[in-house]
């Protein structure tokens, strides 16, 4: 059965007896409005350790000042719900008060520099990777995992945070699970809610773009030649294009011509939505 826990001083009680039995503990960071994606990842989890956390807690600090925090959508109740049925053992649903004791404007920020910050998400929302490695550092400080799982649709996220790990040396493994698609191949996302009929039937375009980047590649044609002709496409399919690009798995740019495994990653607004993508191949 599911515990819900609102207060550090029991979660740290409830981890810490179970380490004393020599369990080991993972963990799974969510913001909430949990759909079959982030059940998946508990189900994942459960192979890895014996009890699993689950967080729920809708970061400020990870938003800019045009983005959607307000907007974000809480389902506690719902969200219970599905991570008991997926095996979970602890929702951990601090506010913000727990969370940022001294107050937001006063934390105690986590910066990981380098390239990997640096471009595509970072370049579109400055700031976003700060907040990021601000409330995940603080999230492994209060569970101590064993091992943590992120699923691997936040490509550059995933990125960052095993970057954050070796360098401030967290005792834990960090896991990244596959994208979660729906049947026509849309990568699932709290944020799919938002999409209008019109805008649901145009969102897939994103899987099918990925899917003739990698073709392209394959192909041998040139990277900024594949690059412009995904942007062209999402375009053409309705989408307001902030990057369509093929890079290393480190994320740095690859030359032409080189072996070596890829990643072509996609964002792009629809309406009044900003989708993310990618595809490793």
């Amino acid at each position: 059965m599911i515990e819900t826990v609102t207060e550090i001083k029991r979660l740290r009680a409830l981890v810490r007896s179970w380490k004393k039995e020599g369990k080991r503990v993972a963990l799974v960071p969510t913001m909430g409005n949990l759909h079959e994606g982030h059940f998946t990842l508990v189900r994942q989890a459960r192979r890895h350790a014996d009890k699993v956390v689950a967080s729920v807690f809708v970061n400020p600090t990870q938003f800019g000042p045009n983005e959607d925090f307000d907007r974000y959508p809480r389902t506690p109740q719902a969200d219970v719900e599905g991570l008991a049925a997926a095996g979970c053992d602890l929702a951990w649903m601090p506010s913000v008060e727990q969370m940022y004791p001294l107050g937001v404007d006063m934390t105690t920020r986590i910066s990981v520099p380098g390239t990997v910050t640096a471009v595509l998400e970072g370049a579109s929302r400055p700031g976003h990777f700060d907040g990021v490695c601000t409330v995940v550092s603080r999230l492994f400080n209060q569970v101590t995992p064993d091992v943590a799982l992120f699923g691997k649709k936040d490509y550059q996220q995933l990125a960052v945070i095993r970057q954050l790990v070796a360098e401030l040396q967290f005792p834990l493994e960090v896991i990244g699970a596959e994208i979660v698609r729906e049947d026509d191949g849309l990568a699932r996302s709290s944020r799919n809610q938002y999409l209008g009929e019109a805008e649901r039937a145009a969102a897939p375009q994103l899987h099918r773009v990925l899917r003739e980047m990698r073709a392209a590649c394959a192909a041998g044609l040139p990277r900024q030649l594949v690059e412009q002709s995904a942007a062209a496409a999402l375009g053409e399919a309705g989408f307001v294009v902030d990057y369509a690009v093929v890079r290393q798995r480190d994320l740095a740019e690859p030359v032409d011509g080189q072996a070596g495994e890829r990643v072509a990653l996609l964002a792009a607004r629809i309406g009044s939505t900003r989708l993310i993508d990618n595809l490793e191949f």
